[in-house]
């Protein structure tokens, strides 16, 4: 490498002069500055810092996934950068417990000079969200209403294009849709998976009904879930019954996609099943730990506010609630765990079927 090279310096790299002189309280402009608004820009710019760097991951991820085909080693690139998504999460998240460190009396020194500033506002958080898969449609009532409110008319446009582009939920759905675990030629492995769950739900049965630490009104009771959990399994296999599934919101995954996952996760330790499995894996800890980002920010902010209502006007901790409970991206893939087998009774593959799974010279 003979190119000439610029001598770099530390802080005109990083641009710190700019970057550091980007904390300006308001609270300073109508009498003495607040001494914890510091605190809370710095963390909040740090959020922004890391959602610009999540989403660097992020698109690059759907990039490979818009792809005709995703090679082994396209998936390992996307299993290591989904990774460090994870840890930056995990990072985002502890930040929370910095700026819990403030006391509710703190934050009222400043909160109202923040009117309406809200975090409904972080247009990248927005971003984010679409680009997972978390659009419109899948929203709270409230959260249609007010998803566009208080922006730019700029920003506005911007994300409304943007819910009409592949999310990272709609790319991995064509790609899982694309994988050869539906017809294995003259191995019907299918129908050797149901009689397998069938005998499974025969024994469960059998265990409810002779089970006699059980009271009648119990043993009813848990027939009526293992009825259901029977209806669930058929449902799986039935492509009128998985659409209506689909049609009352009880799963989003279209069924061609729901049963290569579940044959990825069933034969994981499969070298060919590896990956694939470790990156539906991720898809879910991505979802935790967002989930979990919700979950203690509600908890903040009820800390902070108690009952009050948001800066930017929403219900303040109810609505952080319900947006936990409610705006979950890949809950498909957790549902998988419903019907997995246990080792002992999953079908047989064919050697043949083995072998072009595993690695071979």
């Amino acid at each position: 490498m003979n190119k000439p090279i610029e001598p770099c310096y530390y802080g005109d790299y990083l641009k710190l002069e700019q970057f550091l002189d980007a904390q300006k309280p308001v609270s300073g402009k109508y009498g003495e500055e607040a001494h914890d608004e510091t605190l809370f820009i710095i963390v909040h710019q740090a959020y922004e810092l890391w959602f610009k760097q999540i989403l660097h991951e992020l698109y690059s991820v759907i990039h490979l996934f818009k792809q005709e085909s995703v090679s082994e080693r396209d998936l390992s690139t996307v299993v290591h950068r989904l990774k460090r998504v994870v840890k930056i999460q995990h990072l985002i998240n502890d930040q929370i417990d910095i700026i819990e460190t403030m006391t509710p009396q703190d934050f009222l020194d400043f909160r109202n000079y923040l009117v309406p500033a809200s975090g409904f506002q972080s247009i990248q958080f927005k971003v984010l969200e679409i680009s997972l898969g978390l659009k419109s449609k899948q929203r709270i009532d409230f959260d249609k209403q007010s998803f566009y409110n208080r922006l730019t008319d700029e920003h506005r446009k911007f994300l409304e294009e943007l819910e009409g582009q592949d999310s990272l939920f709609e790319v991995v759905e064509k790609w899982l849709e694309r994988l050869p675990f539906l017809n294995f030629g003259k191995f019907n492995f299918w129908q050797q998976y149901q009689k397998a769950t069938n005998e499974m739900l025969d024994q469960e049965k059998h265990i409810i009904e002779n089970n006699t630490l059980l009271s009648e009104i119990e043993v009813r009771h848990q027939l009526k879930e293992h009825a259901n959990t029977r209806l669930n399994f058929e449902a799986l296999l039935d492509e009128k019954e998985y659409q209506k599934a689909i049609e009352a919101g009880r799963v989003r995954l279209s069924q061609k996609a729901t049963l290569s996952a579940l044959f990825i996760s069933m034969y994981r330790e499969e070298p060919l099943m590896n990956l694939p499995f470790q990156f539906i894996t991720l898809l879910t800890e991505v979802d935790e730990a967002l989930t979990l980002w919700r979950y203690k920010h509600m908890m903040m902010v009820q800390r902070m506010l108690g009952t009050k209502i948001g800066t930017g006007g929403s219900s303040g901790h109810d609505y952080l609630k319900r947006t936990t409970e409610s705006n979950r991206i890949f809950t498909d893939f957790y549902n998988l765990a419903t019907f997995l087998l246990p080792k002992q009774a999953m079908p047989e593959l064919p050697e043949s079927i083995k072998k072009a799974l595993g690695f071979s010279y």
